[in-house]
């Protein structure tokens, strides 16, 4: 038993209910050996008094019981919590009825007699689902946090509180500013942050790409030309400076623009007027410069690569969006608030969270920041991603044909088991074996099962 599964059962409660006292006993030894903090002394009354919503354990209850059978208790645990598990021990003659049970919402029913070994692993299931959903429901709540902000930039970590103080404490200066963050990170978001939550967020929030815009036409683009002002100008063109009148303009990739137009932003930031291309006449600019970098400009500056005067101006207030893989406990948070927007984009359920894909996503290092978590949390909703393979190819030159193709069908076989919870009937299933089939390649292949159910592998 692993240390991490060992904590969850000692954190979670199961509470036994039956009239008969030695199996009672007898069942609450057998669990407490095999690590579960067990609840045996109290009614079916007294325990639907001890449930809540939030609630993390499961209820297990003979049906025929004399005071409140198991359906009635069932109905009762599901008043409170319909995804609180709910497990039925049944005698021989109680099957249908609890298979209508299932019906009804139980999470499982045991036909006595059955073994310690079955009873653990079915606990063991319960108490992963019973974990996932209240976490999800943390990870809703601290989504539906009614701070805009906070549902704008998610996460709990210090980078990130510090992030949204700064937005906050700005937000009536409308003073440029400069953003620094690795590629994918967010820099737009926090950009139209910076002017949604200020005094100009109901006037434009302009963007322009400084690297995608061709040098040629990018002065243009900023500044607005007049007709004839050059080949192809055909009409007067407003730029986006002036087209941002009262709002915000975003500078993104300025490490980007020609060293040239540096010196006329620079002019335009510090005396807040323009001149379009061909025309002689000033227009005074009311705007908020929000720049947006990947690069170090200082460094920039100091190879002679972007002019040192403009990086000064910028960087008065700096804002420094970290990186994913340095705000770890973030991730799972941001990946869930990406599967609500693509949610609502393709009109898709999002999928459970299994603790081993959590897991994943807190370990993985996202080279792509923010945009390569959204890309993996769209594929997921599409049911497109469960998960990255695990890197189990064996190398050219390592054994023969067979040996080779025993490795690759040995992972496969307990990726697909790790996938689908150790279940064996889900698992021969995807892989269209026969339980049988699927029996003797676990054998064959020397798939260790520890964790699996022998009563599974029965018959």
């Amino acid at each position: 038993m692993s240390n991490s599964l060992t904590e969850l059962q000692l954190a979670a409660t199961i509470w036994l209910i039956d009239d008969d006292d030695d199996l009672l006993h007898a069942l609450q030894q057998g669990l407490e050996l095999d690590g579960f903090t067990v609840e045996s002394n109290l009614n079916a009354s007294q325990v639907l008094n001890r449930l809540s919503s939030d609630a993390y354990g499961v209820v297990i209850s003979d049906i025929l019981m004399p005071d409140m059978n198991g359906m009635e208790l069932l109905q009762k645990v599901t008043d409170i919590d319909a995804a609180l598990p709910t497990i039925l021990m049944t005698g021989h003659g109680d099957v249908p009825l609890a298979v209508e049970a299932i019906r009804k919402g139980a999470y499982d029913f045991l036909e006595k007699p059955f073994s310690m070994q079955q009873l653990s692993q079915v606990l063991k299931r319960a108490l992963e689902k019973r974990r996932l959903v209240l976490e999800n429901r943390s990870l809703r709540e601290t989504l539906d946090d009614h701070d805009p902000i906070s549902q704008r930039l998610v996460g709990r970590s210090e980078g990130i509180v510090y992030l949204r103080e700064q937005i906050n404490a700005l937000s009536n200066t409308n003073v440029d500013c400069l953003i620094i963050g690795e590629t994918g990170s967010g820099k737009e978001v926090v950009a139209r942050a910076i002017h949604d939550f200020s005094n100009r967020k109901h006037q434009p929030f302009v963007a322009i790409n400084c690297a995608a815009v061709p040098i040629d036409l990018i002065e243009s683009e900023l500044f607005g030309h007049e007709s004839g002002a050059f080949t192809g100008a055909t009409k007067k063109r407003i730029g986006k400076l002036e087209y941002a009148q009262g709002g915000s303009v975003f500078l993104d990739e300025i490490d980007s623009m020609p060293m040239d137009l540096q010196a006329k932003i620079l002019r335009a930031i510090e005396q807040r007027t323009i001149e379009p291309l061909g025309s002689n006449k000033t227009i005074a600019l009311d705007i908020t410069i929000i720049a947006a970098t990947k690069e170090d400009l200082e460094t920039l500056s100091n190879e002679h690569r972007f002019r040192l005067d403009l990086y000064y101006r910028l960087n008065v207030i700096t804002f420094k969006i970290p990186p994913l893989r340095d705000r770890r406990e973030d991730i799972a948070l941001l990946f869930f608030h990406l599967a609500r927007i693509a949610r609502s984009k393709y009109r898709r359920e999002i999928p459970a969270l299994s603790p081993a894909l959590v897991e994943q996503l807190t370990h993985y290092s996202w080279p792509g920041n923010v945009r390569e978590l959204r890309n993996y949390a769209d594929r997921f909703v599409l049911g497109m991603w469960n998960g990255f393979v695990q890197d189990t190819a064996v190398p050219s030159h390592v054994g023969d044909l067979a040996s080779r193709l025993n490795s690759f069908e040995k992972a496969v076989i307990e990726q697909e088991l790790v996938r689908h919870g150790g279940s064996l009937k889900l698992t021969y299933t995807a892989l269209g074996l026969s339980r049988k089939g699927l029996y003797d390649k676990i054998k064959r292949l020397k798939i260790l099962i520890k964790d699996l159910a022998e009563e599974e592998f029965d018959g």
